[in-house]
């Protein structure tokens, strides 16, 4: 019952009976109401984190892939040149990935120290376009100039990869990559300089292609780098075995080695019985891995040279010696 001179509004039922939500009411002293589930702090408050959390796993994966990429193209030209290719060393991502770190340094210091100008500039121009700043002489022509630049180098980097003139093996993949990111960021210059979002929702499946192509070809110039820098560090290796550890392996058995890549003597009979009969010396060690050792003679050369596999266990003995 209510009270006397007031009346209810009935409720607003459906065709089938149920009862419909109420109507958003409009704003009181309280603030506005919202009818239920139309705020977006109540609804959903862990989605912000996951786009967070999205956004920061992103690059990491992206630079943890290229890590591991870049060790195992490093390491397989390292070894290849000895002969020995990188899957019957079996080494493990974590190993692939140290040894991807000491070499890119260099390049990733300079990747990102671009970068770093890139986003000044960008912020620089933003502030700009906000304000209706008066631009530097030639200020309005950078945008244009920019994705001109950058048009010719993608356009190089296509005639490279297909052969109109003789690229590098890192030529190609930086030129289609570097093209790519100059004309879309001379774009994102000229409509923050007129005070304009960027991007526009008519180009985000042209720049998520965009996207792609540059990561394809960071994957292929991290290849080619990688390659390349192996290879000159083995051959550094080879003209100076010294900086390996020096080996002496007693045996059970005669091993057979290449003239003059190790020298073997047979060791004395003494009274007791002893299970090694032979030494050689001369090796160095390669590589270690999973109880394996991979010896090279201080002799190697590319004609001829050999690398020997012997296991770490007690069918052999191994002494390190100083030089």
């Amino acid at each position: 019952m209510s009270p006397a001179g007031s009346a209810e509004p009935p409720e607003r039922r459906g065709p089938y009976g149920r009862r419909e939500p109420e109507e958003r009411r409009g704003p009181t002293a309280d603030g506005p109401l919202t009818a239920e589930g139309d705020s977006d702090s109540d609804g959903r408050p862990w989605s912000n984190w996951a786009i967070t959390l999205a956004t920061l796993l992103a690059p990491t994966t992206f630079i943890g892939a290229l890590l591991l990429y870049f060790g195992f193209a490093y390491t397989d030209a390292l070894y290849a040149h000895f002969g020995v290719d990188a899957a019957t060393l079996g080494f493990s991502t974590q190993d692939y990935a140290l040894r991807s770190a000491g070499a890119l340094y260099v390049p990733a210091g300079a990747a990102l120290t671009i970068a770093l100008v890139a986003v000044l500039v960008y912020y620089a121009a933003r502030a700009l376009g906000a304000r209706n700043g008066r631009l530097p002489p030639g200020g309005r022509f950078a945008p244009y100039l920019l994705s001109v630049c950058g048009l010719v180098l993608f356009t190089l980097g296509m005639l490279g990869g297909l052969g109109a003139w003789d690229a590098g093996a890192m030529d190609t993949p930086l030129l289609l990559g570097s093209g790519l990111v100059l004309v879309v960021y001379g774009r994102a210059l000229f409509f923050k300089l007129n005070g304009a979002d960027y991007p526009v929702a008519r180009e985000r499946l042209a720049l998520a292609l965009v996207a792609a192509l540059v990561g394809l070809s960071s994957f292929w110039a991290v290849h080619a780098y990688a390659k390349q820098h192996g290879d000159d560090d083995a051959r550094y290796l080879a003209r100076n075995l010294w900086l390996r550890p020096a080996v002496t392996v007693d045996t059970a058995e005669r091993l057979h080695f290449p003239p003059r890549q190790a020298r073997e003597t047979v060791l004395p009979v003494a009274d007791h019985p002893q299970r090694f009969r032979y030494r050689y010396e001369g090796l160095r060690l390669l590589a270690e891995v999973n109880g394996r050792m991979f010896l090279i003679s201080e002799n190697w050369s590319e004609t001829g040279g050999s690398v020997l596999v012997i296991p770490a266990g007690n069918t052999v003995r191994v002494a390190f010696r100083a030089d």
